[in-house]
């Protein structure tokens, strides 16, 4: 049984201006078999903001651990990277938020190379803006050079800059994305950086479901807006009728793959219409959309990783309890 569209859906036109990117990740997502979307999408002003309040939830260890690591060794991480190399640095964050973590390191960047340059990569500008007035109370002597970009762009962008770069992939971003499209971004962060270029890589490591499942599914139901909000976010850009009360939120644990996966799941048979798109989209009742897997690694995984894009893994920092893993490795 198809769900009827609603009377202000059906009055709303598609918006006047339709970011393209969005549009062809929604087309391509939906049309899909099984659907899908890319977790950038979850990102909006509003998403950026919910995953803020993720960071602070008690069952969300990630960002404590990754914190923690920064916390005691900020200085070695940053003195690590840079060796070998004389004065200001290019330091790149690709996904950056608000910069919360990453102020610590660069503080310890201020202090062993004054004068380096900060370049915040994000797709939310709400983020970014918010990023450069952190670190500009926190540590005064990093020049920020905020870029609302994909990753990809942005390493376009940036490879041509001259002096050495250091290229930070932290919170375990990496583990959004499968095996070979993780080596192949990994790869075109060794080219951007050119040999001897640093990359400061997060990765979350493999334990108990126990611990894994609420990280992703918080009793507060603060993940689960943050996952419905991409529903809220397609009704705005591109002019859909998602309802979003007939989706719920989805984690599990695959442990085939060694990664936590978020869907949003129709609770009933409905039709969605996007029309930006000029099409519809049916869901069965209890058809999954996924929207974001998180990979946890061993450092055998890592090494594997980082040897497909020319890395070569020199050091690696980890939490008191070996729950998080930040590695510092050099492009070849």
């Amino acid at each position: 049984m198809t769900r009827p569209t609603t009377p202000a859906h059906d009055e709303r036109a598609a918006p006047a201006r339709v970011d393209p990117a969005v549009a062809r990740a929604v087309l391509h997502g939906l049309g899909a078999s099984p659907k899908r979307l890319p977790p950038w999408l979850l990102y909006d002003a509003e998403g950026s903001r919910l995953y803020e309040r993720i960071t602070e939830l008690a069952e969300y260890y990630p960002t404590r651990s990754e914190q923690a690591i920064f916390e005691r060794h900020a200085r070695a991480i940053v003195a690590h990277a840079l060796a070998g190399t004389a004065g200001p640095a290019l330091v790149v964050e690709l996904g950056a938020g608000t910069a919360k973590k990453t102020v610590v390191l660069l503080e310890a960047l201020d202090a062993l190379a004054p004068g380096s340059t900060y370049v915040p990569v994000d797709v939310s500008a709400s983020a970014l803006v918010e990023a450069a007035a952190r670190v500009d109370a926190c540590a005064a002597g990093v020049l920020v050079e905020p870029l609302v970009a994909t990753h990809e762009r942005a390493l376009d962008a940036l490879a041509g800059r001259p002096g050495p770069k250091v290229a930070l992939f932290i919170g375990s971003s990496i583990g959004n994305y499968p095996d070979d499209e993780a080596a192949a971004l990994l790869a075109r962060i060794a080219t951007c950086l050119g040999p001897g270029g640093a990359l400061v890589l997060g990765t979350d490591l493999k334990k108990s479901p126990a611990v894994l499942v609420p990280a992703y599914d918080d009793g507060e139901g603060v993940t689960a807006a943050f996952n419905l909000n991409l529903l809220t976010r397609i009704n705005r850009e591109l002019g859909a009728d998602f309802a979003v009360a007939n989706f719920r939120h989805v984690a599990l644990w695959n442990e085939a793959a060694s990664q936590i996966e978020m869907h949003l799941e129709s609770t009933l048979a409905q039709r969605v219409v996007v029309r930006a798109l000029d099409r519809s989209f049916t869901f069965a009742a209890g058809e999954r959309m996924h929207t974001e897997s998180s990979i946890k690694y061993d450092c055998a995984r890592v090494d594997r990783l980082l040897a497909r894009a020319h890395f070569v893994r020199e050091r690696t920092f980890e939490d008191e309890r070996g729950w998080f893993a930040l590695h510092v490795a050099r492009a070849r």
